[in-house]
């Protein structure tokens, strides 16, 4: 933590100022298919998700910071409605997760909201689906344009990770419904934050063993711990390279921290009205997706749900969007 801290300051000593650059036409999306997961991006996303949710003929528990499609909305109604035994948390802080849970509630699929915490501006922000003997987790909300962004959602099928998301879900529908019974921490492929500091855990561990490379592609990146360990990995001699979202007046400042320290950044290039949505980082070969951002809120005060994989077919997806992306920000 010294050598943390050190560098820091340091850091903090160079920075200075930076302009986002001029956006560009996103790329279309790609699916990776592979043994246990699949790699989805983009607006793809949403044909799982539909594809889960009229398919499943058991449960779909879905846990979603904003949840807005109408078409998803009715589908989860019509899931309902067959006999799937459907359960929706949302979080009561969005507009549009209140009026949908309005409509839910009217075709009685049983909704909750989860009780955040006002006082430490606490929000509900996983991403969350389980369909049958299949889970969805990533960063891509469900808004009525969220499929303009760029980002990505890992499709499970391990019965390990989908028995762990489950649980999770589990745990926070208790506690929406007024009856905590929070999980135990737990080391995995799957990790959550509040309760819990898993994903920091997660992702400081993969940043600091990191040796050979480092591909990032972040909504928002503040968290000062996490800055400093780019930088180290930098120094250690990995190829570490990071894309921004120029949307996110706060990545000014990492942009900077990281160029004074020698480490590759860029602006992606993105459309009006859409966003480098995505909290994906590649270490040597583990992925880390999901609903967290590199940030203090993101680590260590909202609620928040990552997966890793070291899937072959997932880790060549994500590089080969990553090496294009990284090339048309030049």
């Amino acid at each position: 933590m010294a050598r943390v801290v050190c560098l820091l300051f340091f850091l903090l000593s160079l920075v200075g100022c930076s302009s986002p650059a001029s956006a560009t036409p996103a790329r279309a999306a790609t699916v990776a298919v592979t043994g246990g997961v699949r790699l989805w991006q983009d607006a793809a996303i949403f044909q799982l998700v539909g594809h889960e949710i009229d398919s499943a003929r058991h449960r779909v528990l879905v846990e979603m910071y904003e949840l807005g499609r109408v078409d998803i909305v009715q589908s989860l109604g019509a899931a309902e409605a067959r006999g799937v035994a459907v359960r929706v948390i949302t979080d009561p802080t969005v507009a549009a997760s209140r009026g949908s849970s309005v409509q839910l509630h009217a075709m009685h699929v049983p909704e909750r909201a989860y009780p955040v915490d006002d006082s430490r501006h606490q929000i509900d922000h996983v991403k969350m689906l389980v369909a049958d003997d299949e889970a969805a987790v990533g960063g891509m909300n469900w808004g009525k344009h969220s499929d303009r962004n760029h980002d990505y959602v890992l499709e499970i099928k391990v019965a390990a990770e989908v028995d762990r998301v489950s649980q999770i879900f589990d745990q926070d529908w208790a506690f929406a419904g007024g009856r905590p019974a929070p999980l135990g921490a737990a080391t995995g492929p799957v990790a959550q934050t509040a309760p819990g500091s898993e994903i920091r855990s997660m992702l400081e561990g993969r940043l600091a063993g990191a040796s050979q490379r480092v591909l990032a592609e972040i909504y928002t990146l503040t968290d000062r711990a996490v800055l400093a360990e780019l930088v180290m990995a930098h120094r250690r001699g990995a190829i570490v390279r990071v894309l921004l979202d120029p949307n996110q007046v706060y990545n000014v400042h990492a942009y900077t921290v990281l160029r004074a320290g020698g480490v590759e950044a860029r602006w992606y290039p993105i459309p009006k009205g859409a966003l480098l949505h995505a909290k994906i980082g590649l270490f040597d070969r583990d992925l880390v997706l999901g609903s967290a951002n590199w940030t203090l809120s993101g680590l260590g005060v909202n609620h928040e749900l990552d997966v890793e994989t070291s899937d072959p077919g997932a880790v060549q997806a994500y590089v080969g969007r990553f090496d294009s992306d990284w090339t048309r920000s030049g």
